[in-house]
């Protein structure tokens, strides 16, 4: 972690609320911290024009622009499958790291591992903060939540970036207004960046990843009474399935939250159909039941692509097809998720 705000965020051609995720999650709930987005693009428009929230950041068409607001960091605002670097953004960072600004980055290219890269911080002495880099620990899953105090809440999924750090942020902020003591647990890099701690699970050795988890949920109960853990991937998505699993044995869910964004029918690049949602979770209780029992008891909907009358249509028709309260909580608040929770708390 290192004091970074005022961020230009990078987005070249791709700002948008799940082309540059990153970029959304950070401009929607810590938008004092942004200085401007960088996308030549979307010249002259403001976050909010182009994502619908943000208010009046501006956005950029190069580096020397984004200089003029003064920024002290860039941070790369994608999380893009596969997390590289794409080629073409290697002389903005370059120029960037000339230009004195830290850079932030949650890709899987290590760049302190780059030589051009790490070579030109340590000249402009400037620091490369690689978000994705994990801690790996000493040894596997010890299964120490068998006997913990305090519960343990995991959002899940039909599908990678359907919601489920979004979900978890919301519904952790939700259980702090109503008294409860929680705390949100990031195992992603946009979750890390946002609270300041956490480690990103899809980065670490197949053999520690629920370990990790353990850990993270063993510090989030340390930390308050509830554990809001942020889900990764999911259990029938063919490339993100293993840290999905590795996650749930480890963290050891009391509770789960279903995370589904409408308009998504099939699982991109794979061809294969998301099944309705009272088959997922069936397969996410299913998959716990051998190890521990644990149960999904409410559902959120991810609808930022959807007018108003069809969102609250979907949900209702999801709500009536599980018996789960069922909600968009950026939308209209985790309310109905919380209460759900509280009622198991």
């Amino acid at each position: 972690m290192i004091n970074a705000n005022r961020l230009a965020i990078l987005a070249e051609g791709r700002t948008g609320v799940i082309t540059s995720k990153t970029a959304a999650c950070v401009i929607r709930y810590q938008p004092d911290r942004v200085a401007c987005v960088i996308d030549s693009t979307r010249r002259g428009l403001t976050a909010d024009q182009v994502l619908g929230f943000g208010g009046t950041i501006p956005i950029v068409g190069s580096l020397d622009e984004a200089l003029r607001h003064s920024p002290d960091s860039l941070l790369i605002g994608i999380a893009p499958r596969g997390g590289l670097l794409p080629v073409e953004w290697r002389p903005i960072i370059l120029g960037a790291i000339r230009s004195g600004l830290n850079i932030l980055s949650g890709l899987h290219t290590m760049l302190n591992e780059d030589p051009e890269i790490s070579a030109a911080a340590r000249s402009n002495n400037v620091v490369l903060w690689d978000i994705r880099q994990v801690a790996v620990p000493d040894g596997v899953a010890r299964g120490l939540l068998r006997h913990k105090k305090g519960k343990v809440v995991l959002t899940v999924g039909s599908d990678c970036s359907s919601g489920k750090m979004t979900a978890a942020y919301e519904v952790t902020a939700g259980l702090k207004k109503r008294g409860i003591r929680a705390e949100f647990v990031a195992t992603g890099q946009t979750g890390i960046l946002l609270s300041g701690w956490g480690q990103a699970l899809d980065r670490a050795p197949g053999d520690f990843m629920a370990r990790i988890a353990e850990d993270l949920a063993l510090e989030g109960l340390a930390r308050a009474d509830v554990a809001v853990i942020e889900g990764q991937g999911s259990l029938i998505h063919p490339a993100y399935s293993s840290v999905t699993l590795a996650l749930l044995h480890g963290c050891r869910p009391d509770l789960m939250v279903m995370c589904h964004q409408p308009t998504r029918t099939e699982i991109e690049d794979f061809d294969l159909k998301i099944p309705p949602i009272p088959d997922l979770v069936d397969i996410y209780e299913r998959s716990c039941r051998p190890v521990f029992e644990s149960k999904v008891v409410a559902v959120a909907l991810n609808t930022y692509d959807l007018g108003e009358g069809r969102a609250r249509r979907e949900i209702a028709e999801v709500q009536k097809q599980t018996g789960l309260p069922t909600t968009d909580p950026v939308r209209w608040g985790a309310a109905a998720i919380c209460d759900a929770l509280e009622d198991q708390l």
